[in-house]
């Protein structure tokens, strides 16, 4: 049995100082084929899909649509906060390997 990905408090919170429910928007997490490793994360904002995994709190949502899951199967959605920047990141356990940019992995 597959288990969804989570989304931290962290990732609920800076949707939610975006405003992206404010927009009818949500965070789109999705999996594409490419990158330097095989497999890259497409992560933006967009209107959610019939199809899609809705992960809710604190009133902001996150959308995995029906390919990208397996994929995604107990991975963490969190948002860092880095010296280089502050971003959306994908914690994956099904990922073998990835490379230094962090949105590309390979399984």
């Amino acid at each position: 049995m597959q288990l969804p990905p989570k989304v931290t408090e962290r990732a609920f919170e800076r949707l939610s100082e975006i405003g992206a429910s404010a927009e009818g928007m949500a965070l789109r997490v999705a999996v594409e084929g490419g990158g330097c490793s095989g497999f890259q994360y497409e992560i933006k904002l967009d209107a959610p899909a019939e199809d899609d995994l809705v992960l809710e709190g604190q009133g902001e949502r996150v959308v995995v649509d029906s390919v990208s899951l397996p994929f995604l199967a107990d991975a963490v959605i969190d948002f860092s906060e880095e010296l280089i920047g502050a971003r959306f990141v994908i914690q994956n356990p099904n990922a073998t390997s990835s490379c230094g940019c962090g949105t590309s992995f390979s399984m």
